[in-house]
């Protein structure tokens, strides 16, 4: 059977950017857990509910995203909203998804908040309860439409093996590379199948642009950073940050580190106030830089970091997705995305299991509190963002 895209290319262009902000804010006032849950929730929010795209569309724009550096979710979320309405949808879908979080932190280094202190309020639990069912159920739906036949579910379970036995990103990026090879030597594609192009209205000069950008910011800003500018250094160690890292949030944090503490740019219990205090906060971990910035610079550090670090991702989704499109249409490309998107279903379930439960479940209170969530997920399709809230009241009720 072909695997279409949920929205045809005429109707992305159309979509409105500012329907994409008003989405992704939902999503980043409420998307706690970090960055697997937040897969989770716009396997919710875009597949199962408002259909914008198909389980193995998501499921390719998730396995992209984990071979490009920076932050797997919200560079998944950029490419949601690239597909919808083009490159005002990515900005708009970053910027709603980032903004909460980035200003919390931000109000945080200016001493306007205690987030740090909610780190284990009964509250902040129940909405790691609840990332539990949000995750589960996009596990079971990928599940269902990817690893339909033996050959893919044996895929998933070596890719979620891999991910478990190496926990790093050469891992993950390993077991998906693993899951490509075996569905391009064991499945076909059905006769006459057909993979329509991610709609992205993104030219192939417009890439190469793009990329020649990503690679020289990267040489030139510390060659330009010598200078001693304090603004011009933070924005050459950000963009780095976002640039060369793999994994995630918490995979960016020794970095960070390196680049503000032995310059004496930040005290380091500040630091660790500060990613402390992004642990109790909803959206992307990178916002962090938010709270660097406006702790070293006040706001408009706060502004140029955030900035910095998330412009290698607009850089590479747009340097990245014509040629994928363009290699996607070959036969054989699209056994090896079968191969692929079981291998995400393998990596999903791995981090379900070593990351989200042992974070979230403590006792047989928290398991039953996720159970109900669960089923009024998948029997009742109640909204995440109520699942959310529910969470939130009955690990403080308990």
């Amino acid at each position: 059977m072909a695997d279409h895209v949920s929205i045809p290319p005429e109707e992305s262009a159309s979509a409105s950017a500012f329907e994409v902000f008003f989405v992704f804010l939902k999503l980043g006032l409420t998307s706690f857990g970090g960055p697997v849950a937040h897969l989770g929730y716009f396997n919710a929010e875009f597949v199962a509910r408002r259909k914008w795209l198909s389980d193995s569309a998501y499921a390719e724009i998730v396995a992209l995203c984990q071979f490009l550096p920076g932050p797997a979710s919200s560079q998944t979320g950029m490419m949601i909203g690239l597909t919808r309405a083009r490159l005002p949808g990515a900005l708009a879908a970053w910027l709603g998804f980032t903004l909460p979080s980035a200003l919390l932190l931000a109000a945080f280094a200016y001493g306007a908040g205690a987030l740090g202190d909610l780190a284990n309020a009964p509250w902040l639990h129940g909405l790691k309860i609840a990332a539990v069912a949000v995750v589960a159920q996009a596990i079971i739906g990928m599940s269902r439409s990817l690893c339909p036949d033996l050959p893919r579910i044996v895929f998933a379970v070596i890719a979620a093996a891999i991910a478990i036995l190496m926990p790093t990103a050469p891992g993950q990026v390993g077991a998906i590379i693993l899951g490509g090879l075996l569905g391009r030597l064991t499945l076909k594609p059905a006769p006459g199948a057909t993979l329509p192009d991610l709609p992205t209205g993104l030219s192939k000069p417009a890439s190469i642009a793009a990329l020649v950008l990503f690679f020289g910011l990267l040489i030139a800003l510390p060659l330009v950073a010598s200078n001693g500018d304090l603004f011009v250094r933070l924005f050459d160690s950000f963009y780095r940050a976002g640039a060369l890292v793999f994994g995630g949030g918490h995979v960016v944090l020794p970095l960070l580190e390196r680049e503000v503490i032995p310059p004496g740019l930040i005290d380091p219990q500040m630091f660790l106030a500060g990613y402390g205090a992004a642990q109790a906060v909803p959206g992307p971990l990178f916002t962090f830089a938010a709270f660097l910035g406006a702790a070293i610079a006040g706001g408009w550090g706060a502004l140029l970091c955030i900035l910095a670090i998330f412009l290698p991702s607009f850089l590479l989704i747009i340097g990245v997705l014509p040629f994928w499109n363009g290699l996607r249409r070959h036969a054989n490309a699209r056994a090896a995305l079968q191969g692929v998107n079981a291998a995400v279903v393998g990596l999903l379930a791995a981090a379900f299991a070593t990351l989200i439960v042992p974070t979230a479940i403590t006792n047989g209170v928290d398991a039953a509190i996720a159970t109900v969530l669960l089923v009024l997920l998948v029997a009742v399709r109640a909204p995440s963002w109520l699942i959310v809230v529910l969470g939130a009241v009955a690990a403080s009720a308990v």
